[in-house]
């Protein structure tokens, strides 16, 4: 059996905004998947309404048919699963199309974040390919018409070209197979998994990675203390979602805690979920009882750092790249100019 294409960030998004102007219509479920159905293109996208307004017709609960579809995660259908027996869905889905909003803006940052790089980086080694397999070879005919030959760093270079030539087949192979797992990571959950694994655990982006996941805990402790749902059953669904293993591994002593008589407040300052500050606002909310507020306000620093940082990156990355790599073509052409220069003077 062909396993089903979870649905991307924004799409979940899209559909819980949808959903949530139906029901604040006054609009049945079946109903609204059949005005759902009428705006909706992509045959992916009609199956999926079809199979929900399928079962929504046959008297099912909405969440109930939105889990049999098998393309939302697990994350949503528990929420809506919430909302729907507190009879806060219509606060649930605003709640949750603001997550995934903000989940496909962080995911939106880091691609453009990498994208670009790879790109200037791909162009200037075309670049540095020409001109050692096609451009070299020129220069060296030139040497040995003026009688001499190249020596040095040119004629490590020009060996590097032919080198290249000739295992052309094999670099082809090699660059294909890095093109692929490629994409294995960026379009399939094992690859998702996998990458995840290994930005967590990378000394230059586990930082980054942490920040992140405090981001997630906070959007997704605020989107369920909000629907009314009690702290320890919050920790319990939460805990799927921030995908950092340190992070799950402090909710799980954040947890403890709370069961060893810790109020919420005092287990996430205990356990190091937050920085300092955030921690004391998380007891100031707790205190007042406005956590779910204090909450978002947390998750919206997080996300302003995390654009920060990455639009930092981004600064430092860009130019630090053209630097190296115009230097790198500048030295090739030079190793070659110069003793050319030398010798057209000497015949002068």
């Amino acid at each position: 059996m062909k396993e089903k294409k979870m649905l991307s960030n924004r799409e979940i998004a899209t559909f819980c905004s949808q959903v949530s102007m139906i029901y604040n219509a006054g609009i049945t479920p079946a109903e609204g998947m059949g005005i759902l159905l009428s705006d909706t293109t992509s045959a992916e996208g009609r199956e999926v309404i079809e199979e929900i307004q399928k079962h929504c017709s046959m008297g099912e609960p909405f969440h109930s048919a939105v889990a049999a579809c098998g393309v939302f995660p697990d994350y949503v259908v528990n929420m809506m699963t919430i909302g729907e027996e507190s009879g806060n869905l219509d606060d649930v889905l605003v709640s949750l199309t603001n997550y995934y909003e903000r989940e496909q803006s962080i995911s939106e940052s880091i691609r453009s974040a990498v994208s670009y790089p790879l790109v200037m980086i791909g162009m200037m080694l075309l670049v540095i390919v020409v001109l050692l397999t096609k451009v070299l070879p020129i220069f060296h005919q030139v040497f040995i018409q003026l009688g001499s030959d190249m020596q040095g760093i040119s004629r490590t270079l020009m060996h590097l070209g032919e080198s290249i030539q000739k295992y052309a087949v094999v670099i082809i192979v090699v660059l294909c197979v890095i093109i692929l797992f490629g994409l294995f990571l960026s379009k399939t959950r094992p690859g998702h998994r996998l990458l995840s694994r290994f930005l967590n655990s990378f000394p230059l982006t586990r930082n980054f990675n942490d920040n992140i996941a405090a981001g997630r805990f906070a959007s997704g402790m605020a989107l369920m203390l909000g629907s009314g749902m009690d702290t320890y059953g919050s920790l319990d669904l939460v805990s799927v979602l921030v995908a950092n293993r340190r992070m799950e591994t402090k909710i799980a002593a954040c947890k403890q805690k709370i069961t060893d008589g810790m109020n919420f407040a005092e287990a996430v300052a205990a356990t190091g979920i937050f920085s300092h500050l955030h921690s004391k606002m998380v007891s100031v909310g707790f205190r007042s009882g406005n956590i779910d507020t204090v909450m978002r306000k947390i998750a919206d620093n997080y996300e302003q750092e995390t654009d920060r940082r990455i639009n930092s990156i981004i600064s430092i990355l860009e130019p630090t790249l053209v630097i190296i790599l115009s230097t790198v073509v500048g030295l090739i052409l030079l190793s070659v100019i110069l003793p050319l220069m030398g010798i057209m003077s000497s015949i002068g």
